[in-house]
């Protein structure tokens, strides 16, 4: 009798086994096994950090040449002290993968298009593209070129032991939450994962084009309309270089191909592709005021880089002493060395320079098979790569990728491209698309970074970026002797007007690019006599004069703003500076508002519309936290916009893409009879007072359901939030009340923004203060997983403590961890 029993609980038992540790499926999701994710000994709990948790530490790894201290302060900043840079580099590793191990490797796998190995085969179409656009073959050209330097093999090679050595030294209990929520272990780090990761920001930076939606303008409006709408420059740009700067005779001369009016400026065909783009508002602010301009009479430089808002955060703030070099500033996790920061002589920030380096080619193959196309008179030969893309719980998908002399085919019959909502798939039109990206060349911008945390003066600057080639930046720089300066710095096409805004043909090498825009011809300054150079990602030179065609899409405003600031300051102090960067100012609202309270057809609207209009009148042209009148104008202008577009833009089914937002504004103030605002739909000539009535009732009409307690506060209907990187809610903060916008200098939208903000003053004691949207910490279990969000909302700033090894017992030293051998 005693068997039946024994029996059953055998089976209950196995069948418990079986079920807890089993990956579940519901619907597209999967859920972990549940007895690992809740095992009191390694499931999540283990990943509750406690607020006294004692990160005291004495490390002994056998490959580290001497010994070594990091001193945490109350923030949990690292400030790592080392007698060599071997021994620095290794132990920012070790602390990168310490506290930021899932958000490092988990950007090293979306840049090598392996997201499917996480989350099925939903991520197929992402991961395809990833590939399709070279991310690995270009990471794999960039670790041959860091390799080849033996700095850059250094450092890369001491960082990739300190990773690996805290991975393999780590307890399972230790394995960050997201690990175990999907179901997977974190991989040894190489080389190649830190050039993939600097390959993601690559594509972050200098991965936005409009090629196939301006094939689509031109062949729907004709290339006279198509300049109407995407128009290069603006009436009110004010740009890095100052108008009026005469340039000399370009060095590279370009030649424009015969064939150019009929073959490509005339060409009718379309393209009906769909592909995910990085964000267009990747942008940033900075600039670098001379002493003749501060209270101290030292320079003061200023960054906020603008980019997504996600946690843990894209920056891990640090500073590395050694011997050599002494840095303070914020680092990226997966990549050795400060990117944004100062040493003892000098300081360095960026912004994007926007500039257009990813180009298409229409490809004529012989066949299907792909396996020669005709280039120059000839059927050359195909390169083909094969990649393996590991769909979890379903069989490896193989993607055949053709090469051609241009780079490789990202589409053709079998892919059309991906998108957030996920529509991809076959195309049946017979086009094969080349994509030429600078992104895909062999450079080594780990370098630059290297350099400039050695830098001591203007010559190692101006040296140090050198080696940055693609995304391009502006790189602003100043130094304790008083040099200010910015360069728009990158290895930028030398290209004819239009070249590579629509698709060119690639049956030979006439509409290939002809060279580069020579390095010293890039637009720079160097101790302007107005006393600061600046940057906010417009366009870096007057296109009227400068020599070179800039291409690429330039937001004006924010640069517009800063340099109306900038020109009327004086005796500044870091405090102006914190102003200034948290300034919620709209000068894009400053032009506008005079078109609504001049062309609004008052009579026309009923008493609800009237409230609305009457805030809007009120309205301070300031996008603070609070204000009502933020909201009503950005929705009206928006429903300004859909009136005057929509109909133009649905005159084909084929993606096209909206004019930006300066395109109209300038427009109607130079023309109230700007022809696109007639709609084509209707036998009446609508006009501009039609169309901005129009949009504002239809924004009233979209106001009414955001009312809150009857209010339409800015922050609440912005609702910016700091989203968890895997967009897992319950890790990301929410409902953020800041102010802010694209158009003001704080740049804080609804999931994008400042991601660190620093003001250094170069005093012979060098001040500065900094704060980003985030913590030191990756685990969401932490007390520093998100510590200084609140901060950062409010507009206020940490001082940044630059240590000296003389401060070991200092009361804001909190732990120490001791490396040796």
């Amino acid at each position: 009798m005693r068997i039946l029993p024994f029996s059953i609980c055998l089976i209950i038992t196995v069948a418990l086994i079986i079920v807890l540790n089993k990956e579940w499926q519901v619907g597209d999701k999967s859920l972990p096994p549940i007895g690992k994710f809740v095992s009191p000994q390694h499931g999540f709990w283990q990943n509750a950090e406690p607020v006294d948790k004692d990160f005291n530490d004495d490390i002994k790894f056998p490959s580290l040449k001497d010994k070594a201290e990091v001193y945490f302060d109350e923030r949990m900043v690292p400030h790592v002290f080392a007698n060599n840079e071997e021994d620095a580099y290794f132990i920012q590793g070790y602390l990168h993968a310490k506290f930021r191990l899932w958000q490092m490797e988990f950007e090293t796998y979306a840049a090598a298009g392996r997201i499917s190995e996480l989350i099925g085969e939903k991520a197929v179409n992402y991961d395809r593209e990833r590939r399709r656009l070279g991310m690995v073959s270009a990471a794999e050209k960039a670790v041959t070129e860091m390799e080849k330097d033996p700095i850059t093999k250094s450092q890369c090679d001491s960082y990739t032991a300190g990773v690996n050595a805290y991975i393999e030294n780590m307890k399972q209990s230790e394995l960050p939450v997201e690990y175990k929520l999907l179901n997977y272990q974190p991989e040894k780090w190489s080389n190649l994962k830190t050039a993939l990761f600097l390959k993601y920001m690559t594509f972050d930076l200098a991965g936005y084009e409009n090629d196939f939606e301006y094939t689509n303008a031109r062949s729907v409006f004709g290339l006279k309309d198509f300049e109407l709408m995407y128009p290069i420059g603006q009436d009110s740009v004010d740009p890095i270089v100052p108008k009026g700067t005469v340039y000399e005779k370009p060095k590279f001369e370009i030649k424009i191909p015969v064939s150019v009016d009929s073959l490509y400026f005339g060409n009718k065909d379309s393209a009906d592709i769909l592909h995910e783009k990085p964000n267009k508002e990747n942008g940033s602010n900075n600039w670098a005021v001379s002493g003749k301009k501060t209270k101290s009479g030292k320079p003061i430089l200023c960054n906020d880089p603008h980019l997504g808002l996600n946690l843990p955060s894209v920056w891990y703030e640090m500073q590395i002493s050694t011997p050599e070099f002494n840095t303070y500033g914020v680092s990226c996790p997966a990549a050795p060395g400060i990117i944004i920061g100062f040493n003892d002589s000098c300081a360095f920030g960026v912004t994007n320079a926007e500039r257009d380096v990813r180009d298409y080619y229409e490809i004529k193959f012989r066949d299907e098979s792909m396996k020669e196309y005709w280039f120059n008179g000839d059927w050359k030969q195909t390169d083909f790569r094969y990649e393996h893309i590991a769909i979890k719980n379903k069989p490896d998908v193989i993607d055949t990728i053709a090469y051609t002399v241009f780079g490789p085919v990202m589409y053709d019959k079998r892919f059309r491209g991906s998108r957030k909502d996920g529509l991809a798939g076959d195309r049946t039109d017979g086009k094969y698309y080349a994509v030429k990206w600078k992104g895909n060349d062999p450079s080594n911008e780990l370098m630059a970074f290297n350099r400039l945390d050695h830098a001591k003066n203007y010559k190692d600057y101006s040296e140090a970026i050198k080696w940055m080639h693609t995304p391009g930046q502006n790189f602003v720089f100043a130094c304790k002797n008083g040099d200010v300066a910015i360069w728009d710095q990158g290895e930028f096409p030398a290209k004819w007007k239009h070249q590579g805004e629509f698709i060119m043909p690639g049956t030979d090498s006439t509409y290939m690019w002809q060279g580069n825009i020579p390095q010293d011809e890039n637009p720079h300054l160097i101790n302007p006599e107005r006393g600061f150079v600046s940057s906010a990602n417009q366009l870096p030179a007057d296109p009227a004069v400068y020599p070179y065609y800039l291409g690429g899409s330039f937001p004006p405003y924010r640069g517009l703003i800063i340099n109306r600031f900038l020109s009327k300051m004086n005796n500044i102090t870091p405090e102006d500076m914190m102003k200034l960067q948290t300034e919620n100012y709209n000068v894009f609202a400053e032009m506008a508002m005079p078109l609504f309270l001049k062309f609004m057809n008052t009579d026309s609207l009923d008493e609800t519309e009237k409230k609305y209009f009457d805030i809007l009148k009120k309205w301070n042209l300031r996008d603070d936290a609070g204000e009502q009148g933020a909201t009503v104008f950005t929705e009206a202008w928006d429903y300004f916009e859909k009136e005057v577009w929509y109909d133009d833009m649905t005159k084909t089914s084929l993606p096209m893409v909206h004019p930006v937002e300066s395109v109209l504004l300038e427009a109607v103030l130079k023309d109230t009879a700007f022809k696109f605002l007639d709609d084509i739909r209707t036998p009446k000539k609508e006009t501009l007072r039609d169309e901005i009535t129009t949009g504002f009732k239809k924004a009233v009409a979209a106001l009414k359901p955001l009312e809150t307690e009857g209010r339409l506060d800015w922050e609440r209907a912005k609702d910016t939030r700091v989203t968890h990187l895997a967009r897992l809610g319950p890790f990301s903060r929410l409902h953020l009340p800041i102010g802010g916008g694209r158009h003001c200098i704080n740049a804080a939208s609804e999931d994008h923004g400042p991601s660190w903000r620093m003001i250094v003053s170069l005093t012979d004691t060098t001040e500065a203060y900094g704060v980003y949207p985030g913590g030191e910490s990756g685990n969401p279990g932490s007390p520093y997983y998100d510590t200084f969000i609140d901060k950062w909302v409010k507009g206020e700033y940490y001082p940044l403590w630059v240590m000296n090894k003389n401060e070991v017992s200092d009361k804001r030293v909190k732990f120490v961890m001791e490396f040796g051998k």
